[in-house]
């Protein structure tokens, strides 16, 4: 019976249901509770302090309040009913929108088959799978730059009807207010709105008329314009709390006297460090790493080969090889293509990529997560290529099952690639336990995030007046109820401007401190490294006489100041 059903079902079936599957796997991997960092530092904790306190206001300690949070605001909505599973699922769901970009393109541009196979590949490839069981926003950013790059096609292919024009430009703007690594896209883009216009307006491309040049620079301020207006709430909101728009970014610039720094942050693509004596990515690359000079220059092409997920050595995530090697073969050489009208988006999709790649590349040390905007493109654009490898075969019949082998070797391969990672992933997040119900919330959480047992001990304890300051706990706040404060430099100033343990507490005591709870090894080192002996004498002292051990478990402990 099985049999009979495998032998009718067609190469569309096949990638239809292999999509499922895809779906379906995402699904139960996204079913367990948060542990991502960026979540629990970022994408949670500030709806839910936003919701704790009745609506957005300023959270100054915590830099990531000042990131546009287009995707953030719509966590909000089962953070409120007490769900925070939903917003993986949310965040998921832009993948699938996206799928359906490709889709739709493809199908258009090529065939269903290619279509089907592309958003396939899109779906599975590792990094796009590791941010959908997690509640980030980098796939919010990559479906409105892709829609806003493929509407522009539509406009130029449409005779430059206004309403494409006007609808990129808004999913720019929704970029922009999803993630400020959408400055990129804005910049490409904002460049490509008047040379699409020129290209498709001239009959040849350096014989340009005059009046289309002000048309072109006119399109191009209305994209600006839209874009920037769309992205103007997150805009206001941090002129007006930081007087720079899109604070933290180049704060030197709108504020040469610093009115506000933080250093406790991830760095972000876009942002340039006021701290002269700190090392470029690159110096980083060659004496931390060890990396040599021809290694530094072609991290542009090792992504897509050498990715590792949690290593920043390897870029912290991985792509596909195939995704690169098959985009290449879009441009090979070959037979005539009766769809050259699309050879300039193409080249459009290619330019797109490595402009912001190599945007990246020149800014900060390389995060594959961070170039997801060239992920679309370069799976549309591989699609291409191996359509091309297939036409190769075009002639004989000898030809045609040659390299019709050799497509179907290809696809196996890559798809195989995806299949592979997503079965170790699978293995690592090990969501059977805790939706079949033989583990709970807590000890899956604890298994993961070892600090969890002791932030729940201080929860279920400590008095609602409270104050904990967290030491070297990865600024994870999500699970905190009580109030914490992560300022290690807090209790360095305590130390170094105290003779005794008791002037310690007292300066700790003063700004509201009542518990510290830290991880005991980076502590260890943080100490060895930054204070004199002296200082560590008395730091100890003041641990082993002012502060009582109230919890213990996986490193990290809890201690209450007497």
């Amino acid at each position: 019976m099985i049999g009979k059903i495998l032998r009718k079902l067609k190469l569309k079936d096949v990638l239809k249901i292999l999509i499922a599957l895809q779906c379906v796997v995402v699904f139960i991997l996204a079913s367990v509770p948060p542990i991502s960092r960026d979540a629990l530092t970022h994408h949670l904790i500030i709806p839910k302090l936003f919701i704790n306190h009745g609506g957005i206001y300023n959270i100054p300690e915590i830099v990531f309040s000042y990131y546009p949070m287009n995707l953030d605001l719509i966590y909000m909505i089962p953070l409120y009913f007490g769900n925070d599973i939903i917003p993986k699922y949310i965040h998921f769901s832009f993948a699938l929108f996206t799928a359906f970009l490709i889709f739709f393109y493809l199908k258009k541009r090529i065939d269903s088959n290619f279509g089907l196979l592309g958003a396939l590949f899109f779906l599975s490839i590792p990094v796009i799978v590791k941010l959908s069981i997690n509640v980030y926003v980098d796939l919010g950013l990559i479906f409105f730059s892709t829609t806003a790059l493929l509407c522009l096609f539509k406009w130029v292919e449409s005779e430059f009807i206004p309403k494409h024009l006007i609808f990129s430009a808004i999913c720019c703007g929704l970029a922009l207010g999803t993630k400020y690594n959408g400055l990129i896209v804005f910049f490409i883009l904002s460049c490509i709105v008047p040379f699409a216009y020129l290209r498709r307006s001239n009959d040849e491309l350096f014989k340009i008329k005059l009046g289309n040049q002000f048309k072109a620079i006119g399109c191009g301020l209305i994209f600006v314009f839209i874009s920037l207006l769309v992205f103007s709430p997150w805009m206001i909101k941090n002129y007006i709390l930081t007087q720079n728009p899109v604070y933290p970014l180049y704060n030197s610039w709108f504020n040469p006297k610093g009115i506000l720094t933080n250093d406790n942050r991830e760095l972000n693509v876009f942002e340039k460090t006021d701290k002269k004596d700190e090392w470029s990515h690159f110096a980083v690359r060659k004496i931390v790493y060890r990396e040599t000079l021809w290694q530094i220059a072609s991290i542009p092409v090792r992504i897509f080969f050498e990715g590792m997920d949690d290593d920043p050595k390897h870029f912290d995530g991985q792509l596909n090889p195939f995704l690169l090697l098959l985009a290449l073969f879009a441009f090979f050489p070959g037979q005539t293509n009766p769809k050259k009208m699309y050879v300039t988006e193409n080249k459009i999709l290619f330019m797109f990529s490595i402009l912001y790649l190599f945007f990246v590349f020149f800014q900060v040390d390389m995060r594959i997560r961070w170039v997801g905007p060239i992920i679309p493109p370069m799976v549309i654009l591989s699609m291409f290529g191996l359509e091309r490898i297939q036409r190769f075969g075009a002639g004989s019949e000898r030809k045609k099952i040659l390299f019709n082998s050799t497509a179907t070797i290809i696809v196996s391969g890559m798809l195989l690639l995806n299949a592979r990672y997503i079965h170790a992933l699978y293995l690592k997040v090990d969501p059977v336990p805790y939706i079949s119900g033989q583990i709970d919330r807590d000890n899956y959480i604890k298994k993961f995030r070892p600090e969890y047992e002791v932030i729940r001990y201080a929860n279920q304890h400590l008095p609602e007046n409270a104050l904990i300051l967290g030491l070297f706990i990865g600024n994870r706040r999500y699970y905190f109820e009580k109030k914490v404060l992560l300022d290690v430099d807090l209790l360095k100033r305590a130390v170094l401007s105290s003779n005794s343990s008791g002037q310690i507490r007292k300066k700790l005591v003063s700004v509201g401190i009542t518990h510290i709870l830290m991880r005991y090894d980076l502590f260890n080192n943080w100490t060895e490294y930054n204070l004199a002996p002296e200082n560590q004498i008395l730091l100890n002292t003041f641990l082993s006489n002012r502060a009582k051990q109230l919890k213990s478990y996986g490193g990290y402990g809890l201690f209450e100041l007497m």
